[in-house]
């Protein structure tokens, strides 16, 4: 992981993100990007210095991203990061996206607006469309605190689809935490059998890794995935979740669209999603 990126619009859960971001470029030794969209009302880089001052407010609200920003940058720094922030006008995903492509960021972090609400509640949809189009993986922060380096990463798949280079990106981020890895499989209504036979699967799965030893296997049966991954975290402490993305249909087909929106957005620890 050689650099990561952290969209930012300084809400409280963006605030967690910085500092996550921060931390993974510290045990990674990454370069970080500190990236923030401003909503104008005119088309900002067309304008001369004249013409910025009919907006006092805008420049007032630029001014104040610009100080964030190099705080941001000056906190990178004193941890002996190599730190870039970009500010940019009237963007929204596309802008996040391309600029990650163009500096070919290994990973992203970023803030959503709360566990309530529709997904599109999210930073306004910009994280359901980061998530969903993203070619490197994201980590959401959400309302819990982030406890990094991480000790306990979930990862959540039915284990039918071959998900094993999205894992081979898990183990490397748990192999540098040290953290236990839980591999769960959520069996539904549709598709209840024994525990024993819920684990095949994943048998079968592990071995693609026969090197992996710090992991345990588990399955759920359960009315749904959501209800499944919720009573595993009742009883077994975790610090992110895990799971996949198809990039044109959005989440694998273990997660239907409504559930994996309901997982990313009503999940109060990280979630890390990772396109297949």
């Amino acid at each position: 992981m050689k650099n990561i990126l952290v969209p930012t619009d300084f809400s409280k859960n963006c605030n967690k993100a910085e500092e996550l971001g921060i931390e993974m470029a510290k045990l990674y030794n990454s370069e970080i990007h500190f990236f923030h969209l401003m909503k104008t009302p005119v088309e900002w880089v067309k304008l001369d210095k004249q013409k910025e001052k009919q907006y006092p407010e805008t420049v007032k609200e630029i001014g104040s991203a610009k100080a964030s920003l190099r705080a941001l940058e000056k906190k990178a720094e004193q941890q002996e990061l190599e730190c870039r922030t970009f500010l940019e006008f009237d963007g929204g995903q596309a802008n996040i996206l391309k600029h990650s492509g163009h500096f070919h960021h290994d990973f992203i972090v970023t803030g959503s607006s709360g566990t309530r609400g529709g997904v599109r509640e999210l930073l306004g949809s910009n994280v359901e469309k980061i998530v969903r189009k993203a070619d490197v993986p994201v980590i959401v922060v959400k309302d819990e605190k982030v406890t990094f380096p991480f000790n306990n990463i979930v990862f959540v798949s039915d284990f039918l689809e071959d998900v094993s280079e999205a894992f081979k990106q898990v183990i490397s981020i748990a192999e540098k935490c040290g953290a236990h890895l839980h591999l769960l499989r959520v069996n539904t209504q549709t598709d209840f059998n024994s525990i024993e036979q819920g684990l095949d699967p994943i048998k079968e799965f592990l071995k693609k890794f026969p090197d992996l030893d710090n992991f345990s296997m588990n399955v759920y049966n359960e009315q749904d995935v959501e209800t499944g991954i919720n009573n595993f975290l009742r009883y077994k402490n975790a610090d992110l979740i895990a799971m996949c993305t198809h990039g044109r249909t959005g989440f694998l087909t273990l997660f239907s669209k409504s559930i994996a929106e309901g997982v990313t957005n009503h999940s109060e620890l990280p979630v890390m999603t990772i396109k297949m």
